[in-house]
């Protein structure tokens, strides 16, 4: 007469988390790709316009101050990191990433409003500054926390590939943020310089309702649930980092560091291709699109192969290859010419999406499979974001580098040291790929 509701088997929770593990792999590339979109169209325009629009009096120095408000996003990103990172062991993972997407959002809709230099004179690059920082404080909370929810609801054996999806995002979000100002290398130059930069901006309003449409439909992994049943959640993360974790931050701060190739070949090389080796606009912006277009399919395929035989192997033979291949790449952009850039492309294709992917498509499972459930979305978004302060100023430094010898060989050893810092890091690091998702972290306490 009465019905009692059968308790769930074991496929019907298998069956949940292969949902669970789709639905945060689909929300962390989407919601990823658009909030990347948002942060590298900043990048963009400043290789290519923003010197004349902001910085018109800086005389030669415009184009190094231009390329320095990239960086400064990268200042309030660790920031955002234990401001995201603490709301999201103590409260949950969704809402935080909903969050920080809207933050992301309306920051970037307003660039596309802000006055030129000769409108409101000095005011114009400071706010354009204020709002440059609004989205280093979304984006530290970005691909930490997707790369960890992703990560947690995964099975245990494929947490790698489902968490890739997070990394092949945030590529599509740069293909995108190239690809979107290639038709508007069409327009007259006045056209372009006084309003047509400015679309790409405003159209982020549109992708940011997608995205938070997707993130709605996320669930809190199981994981993450039973630490706060269990009573497991932590006051203050970062405290809890800094006293049981210290070596591990350290650690994944160093294997961070290569992430600085990502910004020296889609921010410096995009400005010294064109202003130095003369290579069109519309080419440069083509070879970052379609190599990291290419990326994105790669990315899933080597986080796949690091599910099978390791997150180390693969994630030191990248840096290796990574050595190699940024002499090479940069000695064809600086030798080449307008007529004969094959080299250029064939290179840069295996630099992104060769040697680069490999790493690229490793870290968003294997940095926060260092860390326990209860300070994993703190450990992994403070010690990427350090890592990422370099990344944030690298066109910076290596337009310093560079400076007006056009030093390729200069700019190319600084990145060769700091992507060799990573590989010797992960040497040091344990290897996670066979570790049980709830055992991560809590054996061999740093």
């Amino acid at each position: 007469m009465f019905s009692k509701t059968a308790p769930p088997t074991t496929a019907t929770r298998t069956e949940k988390q292969r949902r669970n593990a789709r639905n945060a792999a689909v929300s962390g590339f989407a919601g990823s790709a658009l909030e990347y979109y948002d942060f590298f169209i900043f990048a963009t325009a400043a290789a290519l316009y923003l010197k004349d629009l902001y910085f018109p009096d800086a005389g030669v120095a415009g184009q190094l101050f231009s390329l320095a408000t990239i960086g400064v996003a990268y200042i309030t990103r660790p920031l955002g990191a234990v401001l995201w990172g603490h709301l999201g062991d103590k409260i949950g993972r969704k809402n935080v990433l909903i969050a920080v997407l809207l933050l992301m959002g309306i920051a970037t809709f307003l660039v596309g409003l802000v006055p030129t230099y000769g409108q409101i004179g000095v005011w114009a690059p400071v706010i354009l500054v204020v709002l440059r920082l609004a989205q280093g404080l979304s984006a530290g909370g970005e691909s930490p926390g997707s790369s960890a929810l992703s990560m947690e609801h995964a099975p245990d054996h494929r947490r790698a590939f489902f968490s890739s999806w997070t990394m092949s995002g945030v590529t599509f979000g740069i293909v995108l943020s190239s690809a979107v100002f290639i038709p508007l290398q069409l327009l007259p130059e006045d056209a372009l310089m006084s309003w047509g930069w400015r679309i790409p901006f405003l159209l982020s309003a549109v992708v940011t309702v997608v995205a938070l449409l997707l993130r709605r439909s996320l669930d809190e992994p199981e994981v993450f649930v039973e630490t706060k049943v269990e009573a497991q959640v932590v006051k203050v993360p970062i405290l809890e980092l800094l006293r049981r974790h210290p070596r591990t931050m350290v650690l994944v701060t160093g294997m961070s560091l290569f992430t600085m190739v990502n910004t020296m070949i889609n921010v410096f090389t995009l400005s010294y291709g064109t202003r130095v080796s003369g290579i069109p606009r519309d080419e440069m912006l083509l070879f970052i699109t379609v190599a990291n277009l290419v990326a994105v399919l790669a990315l899933p395929m080597w986080a796949h192969l690091s599910d099978k035989v390791g997150r180390k192997p693969l994630f030191i033979t990248g840096t290796v290859l990574q050595v190699i291949l940024i002499f090479a790449f940069l000695r064809a952009l600086a030798t080449g010419s307008p007529e004969n850039t094959w080299w250029v492309w064939i290179l840069g294709i295996l630099l992104v999406a060769g040697a680069y992917s490999m790493t690229n498509a490793i870290y968003p499972a294997y940095f926060p499979e260092q860390f326990p459930a209860n300070v994993r979305y703190s450990g992994m978004a403070i010690s990427l974001m350090i890592g990422l302060l370099l990344a944030g100023f690298t066109p910076a430094i290596a337009a310093g580098i560079s400076g007006t010898e056009h030093n390729w060989f200069g700019v190319a050893l600084f990145s060769s040291i700091c992507v060799a810092i990573s590989g010797i890091c992960a040497a040091l690091s344990r290897e996670t790929f066979r570790t049980p998702t709830e055992q991560l972290g809590q054996r061999h306490r740093s």
